[in-house]
């Protein structure tokens, strides 16, 4: 299914009428800090930093964080990603003693924007859009690289000396003290947290999914203790062309995530989907990153209300969307969760609920859903077992 998915959003990103910011082989900017790790060819990747051709702060152009909360529109935030030209050399995931990559170890570990001097090999060109990490404007292989000295963010800084301190547990330690996502993604990214031995760089991608599942696993331990919640609650939220419903339901932990693209190229109405029951998930999801960022997000509610829930998510994507990133799926859903909840005494009435906002038919996402089957059929199996009695 992930193999389908992939090239429908590959097909919808072919085509997209937009322009990268246009810049020659010197680029005299600032990083927001920002850095980019590739993943092909691994272990030989291309590394390196993502530098705008403005001078000052450029923080937001690469701060997610921000961008739903403050009411960024989808152009705002392909502007602010396609202003970011992608400089890259190729380097061994564990040659850390480069100073290149020294240099990008300095850039996420910055607590601030950073003056850099770049000189490329020819003209940056090109751009970039993925469903799994934000957009970028041009790139081209960087020959010279210079950035001002760096003011290191504190927290950042005492993992980064702390070498006996494992990359997991300060991956943990560092959003339970509130350090952005993407800042902790970013560190981890270019091999500045872990056991010194073992620290080394990872591409991109799979430094966003590796967060989100080490902050979803250990977010879980921590809920399977609380008491189950005793409704059904329905948080929703709509930015980007997006429509997302959340249905907590009053069951041990329970996931399943389901998303549709209605009329996003034409007439197409195609539903993507996975779970985990209570015992986890096993393999990597079918429908890539998207799961387990929305996963950690609902743990992550669950936990600061001490309740413990099963959860179905149902997405909608309309004509306009275009891939962004997981950071779309983490930050709406951060946000829906964020909401007053809409409490229902039944699943059914639930459901009926979220249809009224939907624009695909329920039952479409009935026929695509493994956890909402089991759990009409548990529910209609108990009521012949009562009428039978």
């Amino acid at each position: 299914m992930i193999r389908g998915k992939e090239a429908y959003l590959r097909k919808l990103t072919a085509n997209l009428n937009v322009k990268s910011v246009d810049v020659g082989r010197e680029l005299d900017g600032s990083t927001p800090p920002s850095i980019f790790i590739g993943s092909w060819n691994y272990p030989k990747v291309y590394a390196g930093p993502m530098i705008a051709p403005l001078q000052g702060d450029t923080s937001i152009m690469d701060m997610p964080e921000s961008w739903i909360p403050n009411q960024k529109t989808q152009e705002d935030i392909i502007g602010y990603r396609l202003s970011l030209v992608r400089g890259k050399q190729t380097v061994g995931i564990e040659d850390l003693n480069n100073s290149f990559v020294e240099k990008l170890q300095e850039i996420s570990l910055s607590s601030t924007s950073i003056e850099s001097e770049a000189e490329f090999g020819s003209r940056p060109r090109g751009l970039s859009f993925s469903d799994e990490t934000a957009p970028h404007g041009p790139s081209a292989l960087i020959e010279k690289f210079d950035i001002e000295s760096v003011k290191w963010d504190h927290q950042l800084e005492k993992v980064y000396y702390d070498t006996d301190f494992k990359a997991a547990e300060a991956t943990i330690d560092l959003h339970s003290k509130g350090v952005p996502f993407s800042n902790i993604q970013k560190a981890f990214s270019v091999g500045t947290m872990g056991i010194e031995k073992n620290r080394k760089l990872v591409p991109t991608r799979w430094s966003i999914t590796a967060c989100d599942t080490i902050l979803a696993d250990n977010l879980l331990k921590e809920v399977r203790i609380y008491d189950i919640i005793d409704t059904y609650r329905v948080y929703e939220f709509s930015s980007l062309n997006n429509y997302y419903a959340v249905l907590l339901i009053p069951t041990e932990w329970q996931y399943e995530w389901m998303e549709a693209f209605l009329h996003v190229l034409g007439r197409e109405e195609l539903i993507f989907a996975d779970h985990e029951l209570n015992g986890g998930k096993k393999g990597y999801s079918r429908v890539g990153g998207c799961y387990y960022t929305c996963k950690m997000a609902i743990l992550e509610s669950l936990t600061r209300e001490k309740k413990q829930a099963g959860a179905i998510v149902l997405r909608e994507a309309y004509n306009g969307y275009v891939p962004l990133g997981v950071f779309n799926v983490r930050e709406n859903v951060r946000s829906a969760m964020n909401e007053i909840p809409r409490e229902f005494e039944d699943m059914k009435t639930a459901l009926n609920y979220i249809e009224t906002k939907l624009k695909l038919p329920m039952e479409k996402f009935k026929e695509t859903s493994t956890l909402l089957q089991d759990l009409l059929r548990s529910r209609q199996t108990t009521l012949d077992g009562f009428f039978k009695a």
